[in-house]
């Protein structure tokens, strides 16, 4: 209880808190807060989270992919705690809420699997046009595009954390020959990963999909250099941050044949409008790697759990 009488607030600004299982959500109610969610049911502005903000002064926040930026973390007097419900955070300051104090969390587990699944499903899919062919249907055609296969193919996995090693694990039936960029982990592959310098991984693999963080540094870690130097036809997914790819350089290769195809999960711009949206060799998802309801609901428990842990209310 606050000095007024009043309850300290939680404010959810994911959009989609909730929608599947309610048991976060009257956790924090019986805890004693009140709970305050995303009026929009979308992404957050950063003018829109600082209103809320303003409004209702919460303790803590259950945040998704909307800005966080210093400029609204300076005007969250008594903020304790961001829980983030997903992995990457980019979109948080975090160098101010480290000088104002405030915790900032992740759900590293949650997303694991959901992401792993859609980026095995995005190979499937670009090795046998699944998508271009339902477009074709839907638009009075009737083309029998030649694919291939996923089986023993070469692909390279560019980052070896949980999301990467979860891929690995998944294409363990289809017989793949898996290479790994990613010099985190130079000593703790196991078999039959490969760690192997990121130009030999480009070089030598089929698909080649990106799960590592997004940082100033990685950003345009796949650039038109990059995509010079992968094989003629290979494919390049990316499901884990937007920015980790040139759009501009992988729509040239793209349009010149160079690559034999994209799936992309995440883009600099979001909602995405730009000139991919033209090619059909490239297949395109609204930011679903954890929308899966299972990986959902996993993750806003896991979101709650540790911001009541640390406001003392486990």
């Amino acid at each position: 209880m606050n000095r007024d009488g009043t309850m300290p607030t939680i404010l959810i600004t994911t959009s989609s808190f909730g929608t599947h299982d309610t048991t976060p959500l009257d956790r924090l109610t019986r805890s004693g807060f009140e709970v305050v969610r995303n009026p929009f049911g979308r992404r957050l502005t950063e003018g829109e989270v600082s209103v809320l903000i303003r409004e209702h002064a919460p303790v803590g926040i259950v945040a998704g992919v909307e800005p966080l930026t210093g400029k609204v973390l300076e005007g969250a007097g008594g903020l304790k705690v961001i829980s983030r419900c997903g992995i990457g955070l980019d979109s948080v300051a975090l160098d101010t809420a480290a000088r104002l104090g405030i915790s900032v969390l992740t759900t590293p587990d949650a997303p694991v699997v959901p992401v792993a699944e859609l980026t095995l499903g995005m190979m499937l899919s670009l090795l046998r046009g699944i998508h271009r062919v339902d477009s074709r249907i839907r638009s009075g055609g009737w083309d029998r595009h030649m694919g291939g296969l996923l089986s023993g193919k070469t692909v390279g996995i560019i980052g070896y954390g949980r999301v990467g090693a979860c891929v690995q694990a998944l294409l363990g039936p289809f017989r793949c020959r898996v290479m790994v960029s990613d010099p985190r982990c130079l000593s703790s592959l196991p078999h039959p990963c490969r760690q192997v310098p990121m130009d030999e991984l480009l070089a030598a693999s089929d698909i080649v999909t990106i799960h590592v963080p997004y940082t100033p540094e990685t950003r345009h870690l796949i650039n038109g250099e990059g995509l010079s130097a992968m094989k003629k036809g290979a494919f390049l997914i990316n499901a884990s941050r937007g920015g980790l790819v040139d759009e501009a350089a992988l729509y040239r290769a793209l349009e010149s044949g160079t690559l034999g195809g994209a799936a992309l999960d995440t883009f600099e711009e979001e909602p995405y409008k730009g000139v991919l949206i033209g090619l059909e060799t490239v297949l395109l998802t609204a930011h679903i790697g954890s929308y899966a309801k299972e990986g959902r609901v996993m993750m806003e428990k896991e979101a709650v759990d540790g911001l009541l842990d640390l406001l003392g209310r486990t």
